[in-house]
């Protein structure tokens, strides 16, 4: 796809959004069966099922996605996207390139040894190497805009509002 492309698929959706602003709220589903022979659960991805388990770290065997993956997975995917869109719209000739995120966790806060310990990921790394022929102001503003823009990253930097419902 190229600039035009994009911008000709894009300009009736930002029409539409400008124009009736609720058309442009949508939610996003995920669901997943949870294992009953494992500690594991199946989440239906749209285009696989990936069966979800323990990490290593906490007892699991490996064979399963680590969660804590799937997350930094779904960062590289949207940071991926979200970088080839700026550019492309942008005119700039991104040729290629890799997109890697990384993420420190200490198991001590998951498995509950630690309650000074963190649940979760201390800290993310996110990088790109680009095959990219441009002065450095527009690779660090196309950069910019990739952060500003891609979902998954600002999700997890906003920290938005999450509620939990329980049925039995």
């Amino acid at each position: 796809m190229d600039r035009d492309e994009l911008r000709a698929v894009q300009k009736p959706l930002k029409a539409r959004y400008r124009d009736d602003p609720g058309t442009a709220l949508v939610t996003l589903r995920a669901s997943g069966e949870l294992g009953s022979e494992t500690v594991s659960c199946s989440v239906d991805t749209g285009r696989a099922l990936v069966e979800a388990g323990l990490h290593p770290a906490t007892g699991g065997d490996g064979t399963l996605a680590c969660s804590g993956d799937i997350l930094l997975q779904a960062l590289v995917a949207c940071a991926g996207v979200t970088v080839r869109s700026v550019a492309t719209a942008r005119g700039l000739d991104l040729r290629g390139g890799t997109v890697r995120a990384e993420g420190d966790l200490d198991f001590r806060g998951t498995l509950g040894i630690d309650r000074d310990a963190p649940v979760g990921f201390r800290d993310i790394r996110l990088s790109f190497d680009l095959d990219i022929d441009a002065p450095p102001d527009d690779v660090a503003a196309l950069i910019e805009t990739t952060e500003r823009y891609c979902v998954v990253l600002q999700t997890i930097v906003s920290s938005p509002p999450l509620t939990v419902e329980v049925t039995t």
